[in-house]
């Protein structure tokens, strides 16, 4: 089992590091490459795929070579600065969700005092402070990973992980992972969808014109429904893997073919979320999919 593990995981990683590569990298290109495509919420788009991509490039090739080798090659150094982005990266994704929830609401709800809020000025420094804030906060975590040594079938192997014999407690990081990185975020995401539900429930009473602007409103809701479709990929996607990782670090899980089958499958779904978003918005929004075949160049 662990020979074919070994080959067909990484098979698997290797495509979808490859499609999530390029398709997010097609996003970016796809913003900065197309002054009419800056809007708030595509510049917001654009930093998700950045995000994602970089999560890609960090995150997916090592845990391949984890399933494919039974040893680190790297390097204690590597070990820490992948371990570190692996989990900035991660966090970037999820809070550039909150803020294209946030500007969702704002445009929904207050669509004529949040003009002067939601300025191109104001993203690029919203944008900026998140990455700022989240590289400042996860610095204890490059002292919390290193490369280690352990031994497996009478053989002696090294190993990058969690430091937790050295006093960093596994169990407090990955609580405060799953509440930070997880429900913190969906909880403040799912209050500001209800706050843009309840405003438009309330805005359409009997007897109210409903017509006028009937067009806009539409661009507006079509923008907010593939934010919320995103989001809501991103919860389902995540889910298993930040579970099965809090299990673990309670020592719940023994390691057996079904469990390591388990974390394979909810590695596998992560993963796929990073590849999954170009996709969305090239079926969904007609600016994206015309923006995408101007940057590659595609004959209509």
């Amino acid at each position: 089992m662990l020979h074919i593990i070994s080959i067909v995981v990484p098979v698997i990683f290797g495509l979808i590091a490859i499609v999530g590569f390029f398709g997010n990298a097609l996003v970016v290109a796809a913003v900065v490459a197309n002054s009419q495509m800056r809007s708030t919420t595509n510049l917001l788009i654009a930093n998700l795929a950045l995000a994602d991509l970089l999560f890609i490039v960090f995150c997916v090739p090592f845990t391949a070579s984890d399933y494919a080798l039974l040893f680190w090659p790297f390097g204690e150094v590597w070990c820490k600065i992948v371990q570190y982005l692996v989990i900035v990266t991660a966090y970037a994704s999820i809070y550039t969700l909150v803020l294209m929830s946030l500007d969702r609401y704002l445009i929904v709800v207050h669509p004529f005092s949040s003009i002067s809020i939601r300025t191109k000025t104001n993203t690029y420094w919203a944008i900026a402070i998140v990455w700022v804030v989240i590289f400042a906060a996860c610095i204890p975590l490059l002292m919390a990973h290193g490369q280690i040594m352990y031994h497996f079938a009478g053989e002696e192997y090294s190993g990058c992980r969690f430091l937790h014999k050295e006093g960093w407690n596994y169990y407090a990081f990955q609580i405060a992972f799953f509440a930070t990185s997880y429900v913190i975020p969906l909880l403040l995401i799912c209050g500001l969808y209800l706050g843009m539900l309840t405003h438009l429930w309330r805005r359409i009473t009997p007897g109210r014109c409903v017509i006028s602007g009937k067009r806009r409103r539409d661009k507006k809701l079509r923008v907010t429904r593939m934010v919320c479709i995103v989001v809501g990929i991103f919860a389902i996607c995540w889910l298993p893997i930040q579970l099965h990782l809090v299990l673990k670090s309670l020592a719940l899980l023994d390691t057996t073919p079904v469990t390591v089958m388990i974390q394979i499958t909810s590695h596998i779904l992560a993963y796929m979320n990073s590849c999954i978003n170009p996709f969305l918005y090239a079926f969904i929004s007609d600016n994206f999919r015309k923006t995408f075949r101007k940057t590659v160049k595609c004959p209509r």
